[in-house]
């Protein structure tokens, strides 16, 4: 069981004023959550322009190598980021600074071929499951008993209805006898319901400004560091 930071994600500039979107910026982050507690990063690599870019992994992950030695740290493959599927392949081929894992989104029609290429570079897979149809697609894939980890990305805002998709998506896994490391986390509404929830089953959770800017108490947090700190708390 771990938490994880998530510090920037596709939000906006706009979104928080901390929001961390040079690569600076980013691994000064970085060192503070795992201060702040956090066992793994994930990141969203942005280029010169503040954009999401996959092509900016190797100077993010030199950064982040030097400020958290021994960390695991995990970026995204998101569709959206090139929107292009062979330019997504050709900048992930490209890398040579390589993160510890990838997160591949289920939803994404090109997933299982970012699996194999991660694969074949020696990159761990976060498999993205946000609906009971990318549960019911991931155990279809020859790679889903070698995941690094199944990722539960409940988006739904509506608590009962997210609690309905996260145990239908559970139901798939048990049914294909699935057995690997999970992590869930929620989305603006649900993120602290989930923290809560990931405790209480024995699985793995993440908070930071990717997934919601509040704190437990609907106070806007100062920082991802600050998100970390209340988590670990929670949990200890």
């Amino acid at each position: 069981m771990i938490i994880q930071a998530c510090l920037n994600g596709a939000r906006p500039k706009e979104y928080h004023p901390a929001l961390p979107l040079t690569i600076e910026a980013m691994i000064r982050d970085a060192a503070e959550c795992v201060a702040a507690g956090a066992n793994e990063l994930h990141i969203h690599p942005r280029g010169l322009d503040e954009r999401e870019s996959l092509a900016d992994v190797d100077p993010l992950m030199r950064g982040i190598r030097q400020a958290c030695p021994g960390t695991l740290v995990g970026v995204s493959t998101g569709a959206w980021i090139e929107d292009d599927i062979e330019l997504t392949r050709e900048r992930i081929a490209a890398w040579s600074v390589l993160p510890d894992y990838a997160s591949v989104n289920l939803s994404e029609a090109d997933a299982p071929a970012i699996f194999s290429l991660l694969s074949k570079k020696g990159v761990g897979i976060e498999a993205g499951l946000a609906t009971v149809a990318d549960a019911k697609r991931f155990v279809t894939l020859p790679e889903c008993h070698k995941v690094f980890r199944v990722l539960f990305e409940i988006e739904e805002q509506d608590l009962d209805r997210a609690e309905a998709i996260l145990a239908g998506i559970v139901a798939v896994l048990e049914d294909a006898g699935i057995h690997r490391s999970i992590l869930l986390h929620g989305f603006d509404a649900t993120v602290w319901h989930f923290v809560r929830k990931a405790r209480v089953r024995g699985w793995s959770t993440r908070v930071g400004l990717e997934d919601g800017r509040l704190l437990q108490d609907q106070s806007v947090a100062p920082s991802n560091a600050s998100l970390v700190a209340e988590a670990v708390a929670l949990w200890n």
